[in-house]
């Protein structure tokens, strides 16, 4: 048996964690026996669950307000396909165990409701935690987390309810949080240490003598140890920074404009060079001839593997090297826009949008989630081409 409770005493205050896994019928049963059987009974109930998260699951999403449209133009195309995939990823590890994601926790506040007890959602906002995250990481670790991204949407994995269980268990957690560490630092920290010390200070703020805080097992350990530092002062129990998002630095601000200011310098010197008689020109236009190549046909091999519509992919092949020159827009919007005019998604792909992150077949069937895959394909095969692209040049030129 995992042990799965923590006790935190400070005074006359006892805070009881219950560490569950998201999936796990044996954590809805323990959530309900410790709220129900529990001597003395809690007198606050406290859930990682936040406001947006707990509306989704406690009854059916408000998707029929949905413009997917207004939603990539405001640049909130990855944040809704990330929040997509890690909803559908869990759904698929509970189908098979007959558990929907979050139900220990719906439980939890149920059962608490039933008895008359008092009860909080303790969690930062999904949509404020994606985005610090991607504020956090650089070049590199963003294209690690799209490839992440995108992989987890392409998986067909299903565990066992004996490997669901195991997830509450202490080593496998730390092995999993120990390789997401190494693979991702800023999303760890951003998505675990930063959460641990977020629901910490809304469970220490919360009220009640007797607390009883259902989380996920991950969280546990960090919890715990916020809770003593709180607790002894060492620590504030306010989260203010925690809900800001970073502001890109001066390097986050140039940096999309060094690659257009690089190929423009490069047409310059190649029309100079041109109409001086000098040597040189045809390397260079041969360079750039090379990049709206490469750039265009591998975002349109991602409109493709989106499977696409063909006037997408032309966008996707002509648009890559506009949206280089011009980062405020991006090959991604440029495809999935027209995607989303070209095939304008359907009552049925609003009403199924969650059964459709479930499967592969169903994102690529659904017009909502295959113009969101359009984006991501997209703009990763317009990064991939750029570069390419920039390594090719540097051999011919220098």
């Amino acid at each position: 048996m995992n042990d799965t409770r923590v006790t935190f005493t400070s005074g006359d205050r006892e805070i009881v964690l219950i560490g569950t896994a998201h999936v796990s019928r044996e954590s809805i049963e323990e959530v309900a026996a410790a709220i129900r059987e529990g001597s003395p009974p809690p007198d606050m109930v406290c859930v990682e669950l936040d406001q947006g998260r707990y509306d989704s699951i406690s009854k059916k999403e408000n998707w029929d307000k949905l413009d997917v449209t207004k939603i990539l133009k405001e640049g909130k195309g990855f944040l809704l396909m990330a929040n997509l995939v890690l909803a559908g990823f869990q759904r698929r590890l509970g189908q098979g165990l007959g558990v929907k994601p979050g139900e220990e926790m719906l439980t939890a506040l149920e059962t608490a409701k039933e008895l008359g007890i008092n009860y909080a959602l303790c969690d930062r906002e999904i949509q404020i935690t994606l985005r610090r995250a991607w504020a956090r990481c650089g070049l590199w670790n963003k294209s690690k987390l799209m490839v992440s991204l995108v992989s987890s949407a392409f998986t067909t994995e299903k565990l066992s309810g004996e490997e669901i269980e195991n997830l509450k268990n202490r080593s496998e957690l730390d092995g999993m949080m120990n390789e997401l560490a190494q693979y991702l630092p800023p999303v760890k920290e951003t998505l675990i240490d930063e959460r641990d010390r977020y629901l910490a200070a809304k469970i220490w703020t919360s009220g009640g003598r007797r607390v009883l805080a259902v989380v996920g097992a991950g969280h546990m350990a960090g919890i715990k140890t916020h809770l003593e530092k709180m607790a002894s002062g060492e620590e504030s129990s306010g989260v203010e920074e925690l809900v800001q998002i970073p502001k890109p630095g001066v390097f986050s601000r140039i940096a999309p404009w060094l690659l257009p200011a690089v190929i423009v310098f490069f047409i310059g010197l190649g029309i100079y060079n041109l109409a001086a008689g000098r040597s040189g020109a045809e390397a260079i236009f041969s360079a750039l001839k090379t990049w709206v190549l490469l750039n265009g046909t591998l975002a349109a091999l991602g409109t493709i593997a989106a499977l696409g519509h063909p006037l997408s992919v032309l966008v996707s092949f002509v648009g890559a090297p506009i949206a280089t020159l011009n980062p405020a827009i991006g090959v991604g919007l440029l495809s999935a826009l027209t995607e989303a005019a070209l095939r304008k998604p359907r009552v049925q792909d609003i009403s199924s949008i969650n059964e459709a992150v479930t499967s592969l077949k169903g994102i690529y069937r659904n017009r909502i989630t295959k113009a969101l895959l359009v984006f991501l394909l997209s703009s990763l095969g317009g990064v991939a081409g750029n570069v390419l692209s920039v390594l090719a040049a540097a051999g011919r030129i220098f």
